[in-house]
């Protein structure tokens, strides 16, 4: 049996029991050649990352047995699935498709490129395939074509650095039982060693790299913009994008002290500005000023804040912005009502709640938030780069 995740080419709308292909929608496009028709199917697909994961049948008898309740999904949805992630995974960790690139080659010529056990190492190509991530032919595995923008590092794109993250992250979710009996988290960011840090940032960048560059045509500024405070800013990707626009602009990275090695120098490698700065800080315990920033943004951290906590931070960056300055919360969103969003949006939010403070919140909370720090709420942008996420604008 095939499972459909959210990134498959078919779902379901949860409540209206349709299905949808993307190659019967493509088909419907082509033969209408209307835009309106496009624009329309297009954002009903994008829905798709928030529905629910679908295990389809490849066959008759396989669909006989989902029917009539035969299959056993509980093992379909975690010995299969966790088998498939983690090979996924340890691919990218020992530098399979690095090995294999844009060619054809043998197990034996990847496992030596890979220094790694020959047999060991044709068993977890031969998962690949099965998988659908590469293809096998007379002896030789390639890399299927539309995951080279994935997983090959000479694409900006590729989330080889995350893939590799997500080995720590899955030790972190062992730690789940331990959490729902007690309710004890992990507060993960005091936690990390250097070399866990690096892990870290290389995955954030992999996360924001094409959302940042999405997200910063779309956040208004003032001419003559001139100061930015990017609240725990990571790799930097989002102040440099909004500093390569608003030539008069710069920004001031607040980041934890252990994550600004790791931080800045992945920033380096990207800003061609000269106009972007870190500083150690705590947004939470440090004084932030008085009307001095135009923007104040903080991307992927409202997360690790208690909601009385991210209501102070509210008050005091709406003190920090000039007037007519912008508050940007950038978050993954968690919906209102239990099961809304799917499956990314309620296990994104089991997994924040493990490792920090607190978990997702929705739009309305961090709304109400900016809105209690006597700011206007503005628009929020859902960037086609990062399903589920949204940056919430509000101004002074």
């Amino acid at each position: 049996m095939k499972k459909l995740t959210p990134f498959s080419i078919g779902f379901s709308l949860s409540g209206e029991g349709r299905y949808f292909s993307l190659s019967a929608m493509l088909t419907a496009v082509h033969k209408r050649r209307n835009k309106r028709n496009f624009l329309y199917l297009f954002r009903l697909y994008l829905k798709s990352f928030d529905m629910k994961i679908k295990t389809q049948p490849e066959n008759l008898l396989e669909w006989v047995a989902l029917k009539a309740n035969l299959a056993p999904v509980p093992l379909i949805d975690t010995q299969v699935a966790f088998n498939a992630a983690r090979a996924i995974m340890a691919a990218a960790e020992v530098g399979i498709y690095e090995a294999i690139g844009k060619n054809s080659k043998t197990a034996e010529e990847i496992s030596s490129a890979c220094n790694t056990h020959p047999e060991a190492t044709k068993h977890l190509l031969d998962a690949l395939v099965g998988i659908g991530y590469l293809r096998w032919s007379n002896g030789n595995y390639t890399l299927k074509q539309k995951f080279h923008k994935w997983l090959l590092k000479e694409s900006e794109s590729n989330l080889v650095g995350k893939l590799r993250f997500q080995i720590l992250e899955w030790e972190w979710m062992a730690k789940l039982e331990d959490y729902v009996r007690t309710g004890k988290t992990l507060e993960m960011h005091g936690a990390m060693s250097p070399a866990e840090w690096q892990l870290y940032q290389q995955g954030m960048r992999d996360l924001s790299v094409n959302v940042a560059k999405e997200v910063a045509p779309k956040i208004s500024l003032s001419r003559g913009t001139t100061s930015m405070l990017d609240i725990g800013g990571s790799h930097g990707l989002f102040s440099i994008e909004l500093c390569k626009r608003h030539l008069s602009l710069s920004s001031t990275i607040m980041e934890l002290p252990g994550a600004m090695e790791a931080a800045s120098a992945i920033a380096r490698k990207y800003d061609t500005t000269d106009r972007v700065n870190y500083v150690a800080g705590n947004a939470l315990t440090d004084d932030l000023g008085n009307e001095k920033y135009d923007l104040i943004m903080i991307n992927n951290v409202v997360h690790h804040f208690t909601s009385e906590q991210n209501l102070v931070l509210a008050k005091k960056i709406a003190a920090a912005l000039k007037p007519g300055g912008v508050y940007a919360i950038g978050e993954f969103i968690r919906q209102s009502r239990p099961g809304e969003g799917g499956v990314s949006a309620s296990t994104t939010g089991l997994f924040f709640s493990l490792t920090s403070s607190s978990g997702t919140w929705s739009m309305e909370e961090m709304e109400a938030w900016q809105k209690s720090a006597g700011l206007k709420i503005e628009k929020s942008v859902s960037p086609m780069s990062l399903p589920g996420w949204k940056i919430l604008i509000a101004r002074k």
